[in-house]
């Protein structure tokens, strides 16, 4: 019977040996990048190991839970993974709300932040100059190369002035925030199910068990 005490147990195996799968993807994902230089920010390698790290460490917990059907450790992998469902969810559903004026703002706090280095990088790829059109001559390295197939507004004898960068990055931003909010999205509901299985499972009695050690 797939309502039993033994296929809800096989199913709640199965879900966190697939979420130790996509632990150990976004850490490998992770060292990947920082080896070979594709993600030059700390910040953003560190979280995407972050939560492959905590990942790892819920689904063991729920893992050792599910197969020692153990009362006390079923309830906090529920109790944390719920938590994970509501905080997912959230920002899952921000992502997808975001229109384009606030995406700009968001964008250009970023481009504020960060060096001089990753600006010329992302000029240099985007054959743009400076992000929009109050800041553009603000920014230096690429911008003032000459070697470039275009070159900034302020350059006299320029012929092929470079556009600002927001109008070309804007629909990769906006790629971006959908792809993370849909794949945030989904894997909330994984978990969500993740917890109904273990309210499931916990309730459930092993009938290879003596009926008085049950909780």
């Amino acid at each position: 019977m797939c309502g039993g005490f033994t296929c809800s147990k096989n199913a709640l195996t199965a879900l966190n040996i697939l979420y130790i799968v996509v632990a150990f993807i976004l850490i490998g994902v992770a060292v990947y990048g920082r080896a070979s230089a594709l993600v030059t920010n700390l910040p953003i390698i560190g979280g995407i190991l972050a939560c492959g790290v905590i990942l790892i460490l819920i689904s063991i917990l729920g893992l050792i839970g599910a197969v020692k059907h153990h009362q006390v450790l079923l309830f906090f992998y529920m109790l944390i993974l719920f938590l994970l469902f509501l905080i997912q969810f959230s920002i899952a559903c921000a992502c997808l709300a975001v229109n384009t004026e606030q995406q700009e703002q968001l964008a250009e706090q970023g481009w504020r932040t960060v060096g001089n280095e990753l600006r010329a990088k992302v000029e240099e790829t985007f054959h743009c100059c400076g992000f929009n059109d109050t800041i553009s001559e603000k920014d230096p390295l690429a911008c003032n190369d000459r070697n470039r197939t275009c070159c900034p507004f302020s350059d006299p004898e320029c012929n092929n002035p470079c556009p600002s960068c927001m109008p070309k990055l804007q629909s990769t931003i906006d790629y971006a925030f959908k792809l993370c909010g849909s794949i945030g999205l989904f894997f909330s509901f994984t978990e969500f199910v993740g917890v109904w299985l273990t309210v499931r499972y916990r309730n459930q009695k092993d009938p290879r068990a003596n009926p008085s050690a049950f909780l």
